[in-house]
This record gives C-alpha cells, structure tokens and sequence, in this order.
C-alpha cells in the first residue's frame, strides 16, 4: 500500500516537473541579436516595446549617445534613449508571430552603421489554439485517478481478507 502511494506522489510531482518547463518556455521573451564591425546589439520584446543595448565590439562598452532607428516588417521607427543607457521604441508588430527581419542603423558620432538581425516571435501552434497542454494535464489526471482507485481497491481488499 506504501509502495502505491509513493507511485501516486511521484505521478502528482511528475506532473509538476512536466508543467514547470512548459510555463517557463511560454513566459520567455522573444530576442533579437545583431552585429556589424563595430557594435553589438542585443534586443528584448516585453509587451508591445523593444528595449535595445548597444555596445562597442571593441571594447563591450555601452553606447549611450548614438541616434538608434529600426526597420521592422516595412516600417521605420526612430529608438528613444532611456535613462538606464538603453534605447526603446513601440509598435504592435513586435507581437506578430513568426519571423521578421530587422534593420537597425546605429549612428555615432557621424559614423553610420548597420546591423541586422532576426526577431523570431513564438506564436500559437498551426491551426489554431494549442491544446498540447491541456492534453498533457488530461493524462496526469487519469493517471493520477487510476492511482487512487488501485489504492481504494487493495484497502477494500486488505479490510475484506482481516474479516
């Protein structure tokens, strides 16, 4: 009877194992990464915001004084310099699933360059509403149900045979 409720709390701790990652995958944001001769720029979505860093390849020091503009799915937005040293724009395209090439021009101190990189935006599963999940949850629930009725089953067993 231990052995049968150990297999039970192992079923209900597999189940939270098997749900942590898929949480943490689902709560990551998406990244974008591009680099040139000399700047690094390493960019994260949160909402419908981009907040972009921008660093010397040289010297990995920040660039905080340069003009940052970004050319995402057709259309040009100028970055706006933060107080933290990074650059931030917004548009509702950046939560578009899928794929999108992204330009950006870093100008500093005269010198334009360009760098170029790809924003990869995780989206629903391919026709429609993903259902992977609820699925998954679905089979921890029997399995845990089946669990306990073998449980209830060798009690009854155990309480007929002391009869």
């Amino acid at each position: 009877m231990t052995r049968l409720a150990a297999a039970c709390g192992a079923a209900a701790l597999g189940l939270a194992t098997a749900l942590a990652p898929a949480a943490a995958a689902a709560a990551a944001p998406a990244r974008i990464e591009a680099r040139s001769t000399h700047y690094l720029l390493v960019g994260v979505v949160q909402g419908d915001t981009l907040s972009i860093h921008v660093s010397r390849r040289l010297d990995n020091a920040p660039v905080t004084d340069a003009a940052v503009t970004a050319a995402l799915r057709g259309k040009t937005y100028a970055a706006t310099a933060e107080p933290d040293g990074a650059y931030s724009f917004h548009s509702a395209d950046l939560n578009l699933p899928g794929s999108a090439a992204v330009q950006f021009e870093v100008t500093d101190a005269g010198a334009a360059e360009r760098l170029v990189g790809t924003l990869r935006v995780a989206g629903p599963a391919p026709g429609g509403k993903s259902t992977s999940g609820v699925r998954q949850i679905g089979w921890w629930i029997l399995n845990f149900a089946v669990c306990l009725g073998l449980l209830a089953l060798i009690a009854r067993r155990r309480k007929n045979a002391q009869s």
